[in-house]
């Protein structure tokens, strides 16, 4: 289960690849694209067959961007997932996020993504925890703390072996 520590830690540098946003300006990756460049963060795309996305410049892969992202959002469907989570790994990133709601879990790519000391949150959506987003995210976000399912303020202590 993932932290609140683990989402802070993720959004503390402010900068962050964005895998798989669409070119559709309508699509909801675009919205999510947009909150996060309105709230000061730099998002960055990476989008193989665009040039740019709401005028900032898209990387075709991961190793492309100067300097390198070390946190990365993605939400692909689950066919492309294992992939993202490739491409994570060969770039050397310490954070991944792999947003739910594109279908973008595949507990393989996960497993893979920890297993090279990424540090990994599953499907939580993003929106919930910017500070400045819509009520229906905050909503959603109020809803999961009275149903217990918001991610925990802290870890409790793994059992020793």
């Amino acid at each position: 289960m993932t932290t609140q520590a683990e989402i802070d830690a993720f959004l503390a540098p402010k900068r962050f690849a964005f895998v798989g946003v669409s070119r559709d300006s309508g699509h909801f990756s675009r919205v999510v694209f947009r909150e996060f460049r309105k709230n000061g963060f730099d998002a960055i795309p990476v989008r193989p067959d665009a040039v740019e996305i709401e005028g900032v410049r898209s990387y075709g892969t991961l190793r492309e961007i100067e300097p390198p992202a070390e946190c990365v959002l993605v939400m692909l469907p689950h066919d492309a997932i294992a992939g993202a989570a490739a491409a994570c790994i060969g770039a050397g990133v310490k954070r991944v996020w792999f947003y739910r709601g594109a279908g973008g879990l595949d507990d393989n790519a996960i497993e893979k993504c920890r297993a090279h000391r990424i540090s990994v949150i599953a499907g939580e959506c993003p929106m919930m925890f910017l500070p400045n987003t819509g009520w229906v995210h905050r909503f959603h976000g109020w809803l999961r703390k009275i149903s217990g399912t918001y991610p925990a303020t802290s870890r409790a202590p793994r059992p020793i072996p």
